[in-house]
């Protein structure tokens, strides 16, 4: 018995593994969903990667759940949300991502009932296969609340009765979450890293065009905007030049190790890494070429 148990077992194993196998070999296009805070959230922490299923043909759509009109010294709110709502649009068209910058006032966001709607609203309408977004323990409040609501709308996609006038999905999506540097309560874990080296600049590309950001309000709320050059070639290069050193693989080196090999994984410079958050399909190792195409061991 105990033998016809595990001929049994290794042949099911056997198939689900050809089945995926067979997948991968097949044309297929993802649509993944990169549920930030702000304008620039979604560019920070899933750039490089977003860039990188793009360029595989997959659908990469990046949503700001706040207007981003609170993060300045000198702007109104008004004219700074029109800024971000501009320096969005270009920060997507750098890699050919769509970016959404939904209604919410920034430093207003609350998990209501209202926005976890708008959140299953989204992710329905664009057949999510990927959820990306922040873990709900962050220092900012709508980054926290942001990633609740994604969190609350998972499963509820696939329930008909919720947002009725929108088709349900069939499966809930992957939900994963951006990393973070945050340890309590608990630490981030990543469970897939993406070497990043070859389009690092890329990502900084989309950066650059975060002008209110990354040359005004985060110089000015560090103390250093008296050190932004007024040259744009020279702000970018000294902007590349600080932000750069945020995406250093180090503190994830031992995952890269794990899953690009010792030659390899250590010499990784820059990495984007993801944690799953079992809301939804699992990650695991049988299913992580499917959903990150460009991964090579």
């Amino acid at each position: 018995m105990n033998r016809l148990f595990i001929v049994i077992f290794l042949f099911i194993a056997f198939s689900m593994s050809s089945d995926l196998a067979a997948q991968y070999d097949q044309d297929y296009s993802l649509n993944i969903l990169v549920i930030g805070a702000h304008p620039d959230d979604p560019d920070y922490k899933v750039g490089a990667t977003a860039y990188k299923w793009i360029q595989k043909g997959h659908n990469v759509v990046f949503v700001s759940v706040t207007n981003g009109n609170a993060g300045h010294h000198e702007l109104t709110a008004e004219q700074l949300e029109r800024t971000r709502r501009e320096e969005a649009r270009r920060a997507g068209e750098v890699i050919g991502a769509k970016y959404i910058v939904l209604d919410n006032n920034d430093g207003e966001l609350m998990p209501t009932f209202e926005n976890r709607l708008e959140i299953i609203r989204l992710i329905r309408e664009h057949k999510a296969d990927v959820v990306i977004t922040h873990r709900p323990y962050d220092y900012h409040p709508d980054h926290r609340y942001t990633g609740q609501l994604v969190l609350d709308a998972a499963y509820m996609v696939t329930v008909p009765t919720i947002v009725p006038n929108i088709p349900h999905l069939e499966r809930n999506p992957m939900f994963l979450y951006m990393s973070d540097g945050f340890t309590q309560p608990v630490p981030f874990e990543p469970d897939v890293c993406i070497d990043i080296d070859d389009v690092v600049e890329k990502k900084l590309d989309m950066l650059h065009e975060h002008t209110s950001q990354f040359y005004e309000w985060l110089p000015f709320n560090r103390g250093v905007l008296d050190q932004v050059p007024e040259n744009e070639g020279e702000r970018r290069e000294w902007m590349g030049a600080d932000w750069r050193t945020h995406f250093y693989a180090d503190p994830y080196r031992d995952k890269l190790i794990e899953l690009y090999g010792r030659q390899r994984g250590t010499r990784i410079t820059y990495a984007e890494c993801f944690q799953d958050s079992e809301y939804g399909v699992r990650l695991t190792e049988d299913n992580l070429k499917y959903y990150f195409p460009f991964f090579n061991r």
